[in-house]
């Protein structure tokens, strides 16, 4: 069996409950991080946290003993600004919840198509909690430049880079070198980010994670093209999100693509499968992914996500 008969296989049987492989034993230093999918927080979450409840209590076992917690905050938090003309979706939600957010994560990703709903100021309050409440964040910034750098994590002698972008409309959210946005997805930027992560902030590993595709269970042709892009340019893995939904996973190269984690915490859809997502729990060295492990996680009427209590199945990567 190849590499992606393997890898579909074993991610459909997570979703079913099979029994943890153990994990080859290494000397290398390994650093654990966990990705999240799509976390909005208006609606039943937001009416939680003002109850005193944190809406991540149903997850919380995911997190515990991560080194490094990240997830895509599909949201602006500020108490300014007005919302984008003709969007129909928009969503902003008190900074009362990010003391939740800091509990269980230590960066979230901004590159995506809700960061912007309410105009660069509201981003750039955002920005300053975010800082304020000590969470790291990717994919967005003060400027162009800021927008572009990866956020670097140190833990046991490695150097971890994740870039973030975006390429849902709409792309007025972009930062630009005199306004806070985020990080566009260019493929010759993308390129060239994942090289200077290397080059300019000495990383041993980098991870983007990207905002794209559509809302279908399988990636399209240009999450495929893209992905394999950013691989070929030096990336370890890839993590997508944004089609409300799980999309399919493959390795390339030997190094995992998972197009889309799904919905974490997300209020207001009625369909079983968008209300389903992965956490996805990675074991990184100096040579990429070592391996890899999906918890399923199912959010309830509110939004509020649980976790699945089957367990679940390890793939080796390498």
């Amino acid at each position: 069996m190849n590499r992606w008969m393997q890898c579909c296989l074993v991610s459909c049987l997570v979703l079913g409950g099979i029994p943890v492989m153990a994990q080859a034993p290494s000397s290398e230093p390994s650093v654990s991080i966990v990705f999240a999918g799509d976390i909005m927080l208006e609606g039943g979450p937001d009416r939680a946290i003002r109850r005193g409840r944190d809406p991540f209590a149903g997850v919380a076992q995911l997190f515990k003993n991560a080194d490094i917690r990240v997830g895509n905050l599909e949201c602006v938090v500020a108490t300014v600004g007005a919302p984008e003309p003709d969007k129909p979706n928009t969503f902003r939600v008190h900074p009362r919840g990010l003391k939740y957010v800091r509990r269980h994560f230590d960066a979230v990703g901004l590159a995506n198509n809700h960061s912007g709903d309410f105009g660069p100021k509201a981003f750039s309050q955002m920005l300053g909690l975010l800082k304020q409440s000590g969470l790291g964040y990717y994919g967005g910034g003060k400027n162009l430049k800021e927008a572009h750098k990866p956020s670097i994590f140190e833990r046991q002698g490695l150097r971890i880079a994740l870039l973030g972008y975006d390429e849902f409309q709409p792309r007025n959210f972009e930062a630009d070198h005199d306004r806070p946005g985020i990080a566009w997805s260019e493929d010759e930027q993308v390129v060239r980010d994942i090289a200077e992560a290397r080059s300019v902030w000495k990383a041993d590993v980098v991870i983007p994670v990207m905002h794209w595709g559509w809302e279908s269970a399988v990636a399209n042709t240009r999450q495929r093209q893209l992905a394999r892009l950013m691989i070929d340019a030096g990336a370890d893995a890839v993590i997508g999100g944004h089609p409300h939904q799980l999309q399919d996973t493959e390795e390339y190269k030997g190094r995992p693509i998972f197009y889309s984690l799904g919905n974490f915490v997300f209020e207001g859809f009625p369909d079983k499968v968008n209300n389903m997502g992965w956490a996805v729990r990675m074991v990184l060295d100096r040579q990429g992914v070592r391996s890899w492990q999906a918890h399923t996680v199912r959010m309830d009427g509110q939004g509020l996500p649980h976790a699945a209590k089957q367990p679940n199945a390890v793939v080796q990567v390498r």
